[in-house]
């Protein structure tokens, strides 16, 4: 049996908090979900936020510039954007190298590396800084399906930044508070930086995809569960592969599917349109059962930020009518409901 991967733990001196959450000239919401999740989930080690002048969203913590940021106690500088492929452009690579500058440390969990780009390092270098990057997977074995001892969880989407990570953390919290043991396991950059340790799992080279799932979340004897964060979507056609390692190497004995309301095309894909609920979850039950026959539904959470209350309460409702399954908000409204049809499958 692995041991538990502990690759980023939490007091790591290369990344301490507070933070500073660089936003750079962020598109929109989404393209800052690093910041906002760790806002969301950990607002106590987020100190202001760095926007550029083009920036069209923010995470709702002071403005601060570098200088002033590491004057007020911040330590690091967190790359808080995705974009598609995970580029540091040449704005960024500046703005990183000014930061440096001013004295903070920078982790990133973008594709491109920090400590690829010359000027970055040299920065570092020169002012005794520290660099992060969280896509660097750890060595993971190759996944052989034998079944594992424990519980698991998975979420999926119909598409990617669907809230899979919240989710996952909500499930954590809500369990927790009833007095269950259940531990979030986080397979993506916002996650490894709310949870401090994970597996950037769309880093990892594809045929040890399902192996780093099965080393993140091995043999388990406490009767808890682990809680795995999904990736991407079955349907998504630049990610779906990630998705599938993750079906088969977590092993889920519960799904909980994960959606946004009204998203009239899959991310960054203009000619894709987002599947049906039904439709993904078929999927993604029968992809799942290749190492886990057993595997059930247990819940639907949607992202219903662009709705009002009581179009997000309709949506809901709608979603439990189709597939018979509660169906929740979990930033709204919590996932109580989904837990209790998550102990209902398996009691305790």
């Amino acid at each position: 049996m692995h041991a538990l991967p502990q690759p980023f733990p939490l007091d790591d001196s290369t990344w301490p908090p507070p933070f500073l959450l660089y936003l750079g000239n962020a598109p929109d919401d989404l393209a800052a979900k690093t910041a906002r999740g760790l806002v969301q989930f950990r607002p106590e080690w987020c100190l202001g936020q760095f926007r550029g002048p083009d920036c069209r969203t923010s995470v709702h913590v002071p403005d601060m510039g570098f200088a002033q940021a590491r004057a007020a106690g911040a330590n690091t500088l967190i790359v808080g954007v995705a974009n598609a492929g995970g580029r540091l452009g040449p704005e960024s690579v500046a703005d990183i190298v000014a930061a440096l500058d001013a004295g903070l440390n920078v982790a990133s969990g973008l594709h491109e590396r920090l400590n690829l780009q010359p000027e970055i390092v040299e920065a570092a270098r020169r002012n005794g800084r520290h660099l992060f990057d969280a896509r660097n997977p750890p060595p993971t074995p190759v996944g052989n399906g034998l079944k594992r001892a424990g519980r698991r969880l998975l979420t999926v989407g119909t598409d990617c930044s669907t809230g899979k990570m919240y989710t996952t953390l909500s499930l954590e919290k809500e369990m927790r508070a009833r007095g269950l043991a259940a531990d979030f396991r986080a397979t993506g950059q916002t996650g490894i930086f709310v949870a401090g340790r994970g597996i950037p799992i769309d880093a990892v080279v594809a045929d040890f995809i399902s192996g780093g799932i099965e080393w993140l979340s091995p043999d388990r004897h406490d009767g808890g569960w682990d809680l795995i964060e999904g990736q991407g979507s079955l349907f998504h056609p630049s990610f779906a592969g990630v998705s599938t390692g993750l079906l088969h190497g977590a092993q889920p004995d519960a799904l909980v599917l994960c959606h946004e309301p009204g998203r009239a095309h899959m991310r960054g894909l203009k000619h894709y349109p987002v599947p049906d609920l039904r439709t993904t979850l078929e999927a993604n039950l029968v992809t799942a059962r290749l190492t886990n026959p057993d595997v059930v539904a247990v819940g639907v959470a949607l992202n219903t930020v662009r709705l009002s209350a009581e179009e997000a309460e309709r949506t809901c409702r709608a979603a439990e009518d189709l597939l018979g399954l509660p169906a929740q908000d979990p930033v709204r409204d919590g996932t109580a409901r989904i837990v209790d049809r998550l102990l209902e499958a398996f009691p305790c």
